[in-house]
């Protein structure tokens, strides 16, 4: 096939403040064995303010159809309706600057386009970390355990349909049809724009062939701070989509729910320190299980630090949910206002 026959795909990076893996994440971009000319990369800067831009500048400097625009919003989807306002390519991928693509990750993300009848295409991530905590963080986030089976953290050996994919790649009549990212959502706003694309009726596909690494959070503060985000965005895509929602949304909340109220119960009753030692037993029992069995498939060596890790995981996403539920509890009979108008 020739190059004329390719088509021209647009790849969109939101990125801020990447300066630590913008260098690797945008060479493995201009590295894809996918026909140069038939690439354009478009950056959306969040206005960063470490190198990241300077490091995005000296890639300008040796590769033509790279560019950037400005995300004065600073947040992801503002920067990815920015960045795709701008594009120009039947299929757009976006590519975060926190992760790397495989070398021929556009190639079989058109690939399964074109022959799979789909609309939207992703693969299973990597997990991994750069110090030894950021690499038991990976290990925790790509567990059922940890993660509550979201299926591209977890599933590696085969192709599918799924809810919801990473770093996608979208067809330009699926993106036209969904319309812009909703610029409410600082987090979760991948969730709930998968969910208006198949409510639309569009297909979207995980790719046992199509891989990504994503580099994990390095400490545990960070870790926390992301998840309680996760957890308390999450209120805002159930109220604007509660059928999107799934069991495992509800777990960590109602667990800090129940640690919470049978806490509170335990200084007036003795048999409020039964329900909050039953309730607190049982999660260290699971999380210990859990625990043992993710290392054991890992490294022994990551055992003591996974129960803090699961911990956290869980109790900061249920304290995010929790939140939010409060913070947005007179927002339930809002009408949904538009989100911000994007030329395609």
């Amino acid at each position: 096939m020739s190059s004329e026959e390719y088509p021209l795909v647009s790849v969109v990076m939101p990125v801020r403040n990447e300066a630590d893996f913008i260098e690797r994440s945008l060479g493995c971009v201009v590295a894809q064995d996918y026909p140069a000319e038939r690439i354009e990369v478009i950056i959306a800067d969040g206005m960063s303010t470490d190198r990241t831009r300077e490091i995005i500048q000296s890639f300008q400097e040796q590769r033509e159809g790279l560019r950037v625009v400005d995300n004065p919003g600073r947040i992801a989807p503002t920067g990815l309706n920015a960045a795709i306002a701008e594009a120009k390519g039947a299929v757009i991928v976006r590519v975060d600057g926190h992760c790397d693509i495989s070398p021929d990750y556009v190639r079989r993300c058109v690939e399964h386009l074109r022959e799979d009848e789909v609309d939207v295409v992703g693969g299973p991530i990597e997990t991994v970390g750069g110090t030894t905590l950021a690499r038991i963080i990976a290990v925790a986030m790509g567990s059922g355990f940890g993660v509550g089976g979201s299926a591209f953290r977890t599933v590696t050996d085969r192709t599918m349909l799924t809810d919801t994919v990473a770093f996608p790649a979208y067809t330009r009549v699926a993106l036209e049809r969904a319309g812009p990212f909703d610029e409410e959502l600082v987090r979760n706003q991948d969730d709930e724009y998968s969910y208006r694309l198949r409510e639309l009726g569009f297909k979207i596909l995980l790719a046992a062939d199509v891989k990504s690494r994503y580099y994990s959070r390095s400490s545990l503060r960070s870790l926390w701070r992301q998840y309680l985000q996760y957890g308390y965005w999450k209120v805002r895509v159930m109220q604007k989509h509660p059928r999107q929602m799934r069991l495992r949304h509800f777990v960590p909340p109602v667990f800090v729910a129940a640690l919470l109220v049978s806490g509170a119960l335990a200084v007036a009753s003795p048999l409020g320190r039964l329900g909050f030692l039953t309730v607190l037993g049982a999660y260290l029992l699971a999380n210990l299980s859990a625990s043992v069995l993710t290392a054991m498939k890992s490294r022994l060596s990551h055992l003591p630090v996974l129960p803090l890790v699961f911990a956290i995981l869980h109790v900061s996403y249920g304290a995010g949910f929790l939140g939010g539920l409060i913070r947005f509890c007179r927002r339930w009979k809002r009408p949904v206002a538009p989100a911000s108008s994007m030329t395609a």
